[in-house]
């Protein structure tokens, strides 16, 4: 299994406003509880804080890049640059590493993971925080595509994308 991204999107791949999620649906939480349990999740700072009491996620292993040098945080471990990271990463297994956001580590690491799993939130919302555009780009394509849900009143549906030439940690 391959390293995986997972993020929830709008239309227009909005994924934030004002450090805060657009949107949250029970299924797509039980998928990122599915996706991810048992792994290691790497994200960054402002993603950690969006959490419940701002803590690492509990049975994942905890994988935080921030770039503040004196930012420390219990159960975690703290990465403080991309070779810092990639040297943390290099000789993990792939398909144990999931990247889980905000838009910083996303743009930082799509070129590596072979495999992203995205929901489409179809709202109108207003974002600051945006994800590439999957489709957009050459090694970016479609895998599968779920049949469209809905959760009071929010249209969603999963669709899964593979990287035909995701990088090494070098």
């Amino acid at each position: 299994m391959p390293m995986k991204l997972i993020v929830n999107v709008t239309p227009d791949w909005g994924i934030g406003l004002e450090n805060r999620l657009l949107v949250s649906i029970p299924a797509d939480l039980r998928r990122f509880r599915a996706l991810t349990t048992g792994k290691t999740v790497i994200y960054g700072r402002k993603t950690l804080l969006t959490f419940p009491n701002a803590k690492p996620l509990p049975k994942r292993e905890n994988i935080i890049l921030s770039g503040r040098p004196d930012f420390a945080v219990e159960n975690a471990t703290v990465v403080h640059s991309e070779a810092e990271l990639f040297a943390l990463l290099r000789g993990r297994p792939r398909e144990s590493l999931c990247v889980i956001g905000g838009e910083s580590v996303y743009r930082l690491l799509l070129p590596y993971c072979d495999e992203a799993a995205v929901t489409v939130s179809y709202i109108d919302a207003r974002a600051d925080r945006f994800f590439p555009n999957l489709d957009a780009l050459p090694n970016w394509q479609v895998a599968s595509t779920g049949a469209p849900e809905q959760w009071e009143g929010v249209r969603y549906q999963f669709i899964d994308y593979q990287n035909s030439a995701p990088k090494a940690f070098g």
